[in-house]
């Protein structure tokens, strides 16, 4: 049996492929021992006695259709299971995703000035704290805190308004005394007048 091993590393070279994709033609040894350079070779594959073989098929049709009965929850009992529940889903990555939701809502209603840069801060600072445990409940109380501010701001401007009523009233009050006051003088004022002339008339003889 003639050696080809020259011949397979040429061929393999030429063909830009390893030593084990490369056929040889066993019915062509003695054509094949006799080529010595690539060139030959090249001749070789051009005749069809050297040929590159075609790569073989690694289907993945069963890890596809594994992945879809892991995706509706199957194969994932106790005992396929190897890693921790932290190490599988750590609790951090879930309080990350969970505080980037809170934080984004946070930023999209400061933008649309559905809340004001002070309930902003501070409803950052309680998403922070871990008050809210989900996207709703951080709604429910965008709404609750802008419920309260209006209704605070209602209570102030009726106290104010009650304020300005009564200030009014004090000062028509204050006017209609000094007014009364000022005619109750003048009344008193005109019988002083007209007693004085009589008193001062000289007696007749």
């Amino acid at each position: 049996m003639v050696s080809l091993k020259l011949q397979k590393r040429l061929a393999a070279s030429v063909l830009g492929c390893g030593l084990r994709k490369v056929w040889l033609d066993p019915n062509e040894v003695n054509e094949i021992s006799m080529a010595n350079s690539r060139q030959n070779i090249r001749k070789l594959v051009k005749d069809g006695f050297v040929i590159r073989k075609p790569q073989t098929i690694h289907s993945r049709a069963r890890a596809r259709r594994q992945a879809e009965a892991k995706a509706k929850g199957r194969h994932t009992g106790y005992g396929k299971r190897r890693g921790t529940r932290e190490a599988r889903l750590p609790t951090k990555l879930l309080w990350i995703r969970r505080l980037r939701v809170l934080r984004r809502l946070l930023r999209k209603y400061r933008d649309s000035k559905k809340i004001d840069k002070h309930l902003y801060h501070e409803l950052y600072m309680k998403v922070k704290g871990n008050v809210f445990k989900n996207k709703r409940v951080l709604i429910e109380a965008v709404h609750k805190q802008k419920a309260e501010k209006v209704r605070e701001k209602a209570i102030a401007d009726q106290f104010e308004a009650r304020r300005a009523k009564n200030k009014a009233t004090r000062e028509r009050k204050a006017l209609r005394r000094e007014e009364r006051l000022s005619s109750g003088l003048h009344m008193e004022q005109q019988p002083a007048a007209a007693a004085q002339p009589a008193a001062t008339k000289p007696a007749k003889k």
